[in-house]
């Protein structure tokens, strides 16, 4: 029976943005590709950033080939873990996985004496784990890991098909590995120090500006917008925010994307309108950030904004239509201050509008899109000069 390789991907990547325990999350990659590539056995050598080595996670296969977590460690020198470095795997094997009987082929060629020692050196390295398989996992342009995958149970060589699940899981897993270990960085900052929590937070917050290309710095113009709609409000009203509320406005507002980690670049950097089926999964991106964050108790209120920012006052929005006092405040703000920056930054599909059209187009939709005593506020801001 064949497999569905775009579908697994999409189902794994899912799955794996949800879970937020590193160790887990690796036993879950394993087992994943255990199941869905039918190979003998599969490995995960991980970088140590402290040490800048490499140590072997976690391996899944009979009982002859499992090796204790962290028995099998690499150092940078390694052939390995050079070859993947200095991105040899791109430079020969173009689609960045090494299939060793490929390799050996490759050998045989006339390569220059250095890159045919390295290339000796990672295969030798390749058969002490009885790998047939060798993908790495970057994350930028770092080196976060590296699959290691045994025979095919039934002897069969891997296809094409298989090669380009793999090289695209690693991919996933790279984000995957470092959320995750952001998420466990954040939880450790939260029985600690607040200050580090948010600096925690804000690297979060960055990931997910780095995977949108189109809108870098947006993450930090929103928070910076929505805590100065937040005191205007206060000040209007001649009524002191709670500085909790503040607080919770601060991080949601720094993570109110967070879903989109879980929505394919293709379609966040799209050129031209999305398709029905791309913005129905678009639309989804405040409910997944809301679950991916539901695991931390601590963030309070902080969920609902990031849950409810496409709201609208009319009760048109999503994910849930609610409409006027039902959203809540912290998600209002969210909204007009997302909606200003969308519309004031340039983006691959529509020019930028000026400051001026975007607050007349922002006052036109209050009562319809927007809490209109938030908008009252922006305007405000506006006249004194402060945006």
């Amino acid at each position: 029976m064949s497999i569905d390789y775009k579908k697994e991907l999409e189902t794994a990547a899912k799955s794996m943005i949800l879970v937020h325990e590193p160790d887990i999350l690796i036993k879950i990659i394993a087992r994943t590709i255990m199941q869905k590539a039918k190979v003998s056995h599969a490995g995960i050598l991980l970088h140590e950033k402290d040490r800048d080595t490499y140590i072997l996670t976690v391996s899944r296969g009979p009982l002859g080939l499992k090796i204790p977590k962290g028995f099998a460690r690499m150092d940078a020198d390694n052939p390995l873990i050079r070859f993947f470095r200095e991105r040899k795997d791109k430079q020969i094997f173009g689609d960045g996985a090494i299939i060793s009987e490929k390799a050996k082929r490759i050998l045989r060629r006339r390569l220059p004496p250095a890159l045919k020692k390295l290339l000796k050196g990672t295969l030798y390295q390749m058969e002490i784990f009885a790998a047939e398989v060798a993908i790495a996992s970057y994350f930028r342009n770092d080196l976060l890991g590296i699959l290691l995958l045994g025979r095919k149970t039934k002897g069969k060589k891997f296809s094409q098909d298989e090669i380009d699940f793999f090289v695209a899981l690693a991919s996933d897993v790279a984000m995957a590995i470092r959320n995750a270990r952001l998420f466990k960085d954040l939880q450790l900052e939260l029985e600690k120090e607040h200050r580090l929590f948010l600096n925690t937070t804000i690297a979060l917050a960055a990931a997910i500006d780095a995977k949108d290309h189109y809108t870098h710095g947006h993450t930090a113009r929103v928070t910076s917008l929505s805590l100065e709609i937040a005191r205007t409000l206060s000040r209007k009203n001649n009524k002191k925010l709670n500085e909790k509320f503040l607080e919770y406005l601060h991080i949601s507002s720094l993570l109110h994307d967070i879903g989109k980690i879980g929505i394919p670049e293709v379609i966040l950097n799209k050129e031209g309108p999305l398709s029905p089926e791309e913005r129905n999964k678009m639309e989804g991106h405040p409910a997944l950030g809301a679950n991916i964050l539901k695991s931390i108790p601590e963030l309070g209120e902080a969920i609902l904004g990031v849950k409810y920012h496409h709201e609208r006052y009319d009760g048109s929005g999503y994910p849930q239509g609610l409409k006027k006092d039902q959203i809540p405040l912290i998600a209002s703000i969210i909204s007009v201050a997302d909606t200003f920056d969308a519309m004031t930054t340039d983006r691959p599909y529509r020019r930028a509008l000026n400051k001026d059209g975007a607050i007349e187009e922002i006052k036109r939709s209050g009562g319809k899109q927007f809490d209109p005593k938030v908008v009252s506020a922006l305007v405000k801001l506006y006249r004194e000069g402060k945006i």
